[in-house]
């Protein structure tokens, strides 16, 4: 069975007032991750967001800007793909969605053996997600058009990483 990762597709990264603003890849993406909801929706696949969410004096903000802070409304999904009765959110304060969450345990209880991770940022939350996922043995596929960053290069470097290193399907 598969299931669709929807990475951090918040207000502060996707929204042009947000604290990491990615750039206009952020608008571009969108559209690309609606139709992954849909068509996954439409095969009764489970959806599972996975969510920044950091408190005040999170060490990461010694390499980034503070943002995904708690109550801060960033932390939000973007309302054109909130999570729908039955989706799953899962908050992390890392950029894999496994390391300190229960991702895996959720994952394993619905027995997913294949994940399709879509949303931002490619070089950081979407590599480092994948590569925990291959380590635990997971079949991973991203959609090159469902998946965003705020530095072309390393945008591009993540993906031949993700498809070279790690092995996962690029569609």
């Amino acid at each position: 069975m598969k299931a669709l990762l929807v990475v951090d597709m918040l207000n502060d990264f996707i929204s042009p007032d947000g604290a990491l603003y990615i750039g206009p890849a952020a608008q571009d993406v969108v559209p690309a991750v609606q139709e992954r909801l849909r068509q996954h929706r439409s095969e009764g696949s489970p959806v599972i967001y996975i969510c920044d969410y950091h408190l005040e004096d999170d060490r990461e903000f010694e390499m980034f800007p503070p943002h995904g802070l708690s109550g801060s409304g960033g932390e939000e999904v973007i309302p054109e793909l909130a999570p729908q009765t039955g989706d799953r959110v899962i908050r992390k304060r890392r950029y894999s969605g496994f390391f300190g969450t229960d991702l895996d345990l959720t994952l394993r209880e619905k027995r997913i053996t294949e994940i399709e991770l879509a949303g931002v940022v490619t070089n950081i939350c979407i590599l480092y997600t994948a590569a925990s996922a291959r380590m635990l043995n997971y079949q991973v596929t991203v959609h090159k058009n469902a998946v965003a960053s705020f530095d072309e290069d390393a945008h591009k470097f993540a993906l031949q990483e993700l498809e070279k290193t790690l092995g996962v399907t690029l569609v």
